[in-house]
C-alpha cells in the first residue's frame, strides 16, 4: 500500500496554483461543494473551472474516470444523466468516449494543485477543455 500510495501522491504533485488566478477565484466559488465531493470520493480528482460551472475528472482519465459537475450550488454527474434524462448505457458509453476524446485533446494543458479540506486536488485551467465537456454535458442537459 504504501508503494502504491506513493506512486498516487506522485501525479498530484503540480505547482500550487496563484490565488490570484481566475481559475482559483473560481474555485473558491464552489469550494463547500467540491468539499462535498471529496469527502464522498476517495479518487484522484481534477478540477476544471468554468465560467459555466465546475467539471471533476474522478479517477484516472483518459483510461477509467467518472465525471461530477458542479453548478448552481448542486454536484451532478453521469448518473444524474441517467436518471434525469433517460440515457441508454450506449449512450452514456457514446458521452464517456465523448468526454475521453475531449479529455486527451487538452493532455498539455498546464495543471495545478490545490487544497479542498486538507486534500490535494489537481486544477486544470484550459479553455479548450473547458469548452469541450461544457459541449458535450450543455447538449444532454438542454
Amino acid at each position: 500500500m504504501g508503494l502504491l500510495s506513493g506512486l498516487f501522491a506522485a501525479k498530484i504533485d503540480y505547482p500550487p496554483i496563484d490565488p490570484t488566478t481566475d481559475a482559483a477565484r473560481r474555485i473558491a466559488e464552489v469550494e463547500s461543494q467540491l468539499g462535498e465531493l471529496a469527502g464522498k470520493v476517495s479518487d484522484k480528482l481534477e478540477v476544471i473551472p468554468s465560467r459555466h460551472a465546475a467539471y471533476v475528472f474522478i479517477g484516472k482519465p483518459p483510461k477509467k474516470f467518472g465525471l461530477a459537475w458542479i453548478h448552481d450550488g448542486e454536484v451532478s454527474g453521469l448518473n444524474s444523466l441517467v436518471q434525469d434524462h433517460g440515457m441508454k448505457p450506449s449512450e452514456v458509453e457514446k458521452v464517456v468516449d465523448e468526454l475521453r476524446s475531449v479529455y486527451e485533446k487538452a493532455g498539455d494543458a498546464k495543471r495545478f494543485s490545490t487544497k479542498v479540506n486538507d486534500r490535494l486536488v489537481v486544477v486544470t485551467p484550459s479553455s479548450q477543455l473547458e469548452e469541450g465537456v461544457h459541449k458535450i454535458i450543455d447538449r444532454i442537459t438542454h
